[in-house]
């Protein structure tokens, strides 16, 4: 993220300090546990919308879908649809959308790696 100190030079739309910048737009789009958890699921794999359902445990059929849409919008998601009866529509992840995959694969690691740290303050906190 780029903090004040840094964002020096930056053009408007890169800023994400700015609340009408279209890089703050975009983090909105992907830092979301939906967007998260897609990009984890499609992985370097092309999948249908019931098999990434069934990948993402617990999202609804509406979330999944406004996620999918606004992923393919933003180019990190590609989604192909077979003319056939019914239609089968797959998804895949594109080259950014790989690319953010590992920084996805980081949070990923990072959250197994703490849990328990993050389990014991909860419980102090909580206390």
């Amino acid at each position: 993220m780029v903090t004040k100190h840094e964002s020096g030079g930056l053009p408007g739309d890169a800023d994400l300090r700015r609340a009408d910048s279209l890089a703050r737009e975009i983090f909105s789009d992907v830092a979301n546990k939906w967007a998260l958890l897609i990009i984890e699921a499609l992985g370097e794999r092309t999948l249908r919308f019931g098999e990434l359902r069934k990948e993402v445990d617990g999202v609804s059929h509406k979330m999944l879908t406004q996620n999918l849409r606004t992923l393919e919008r933003d180019g990190l998601v590609d989604r192909k649809v077979y003319p056939t009866v019914p239609p089968r529509v797959e998804y895949t992840l594109t080259e950014p959308g790989r690319a953010l995959r590992a920084t996805v694969d980081a949070m990923c690691g990072w959250t197994q790696q703490y849990l328990g740290h993050i389990e014991d303050a909860r419980s102090r906190f909580d206390a």
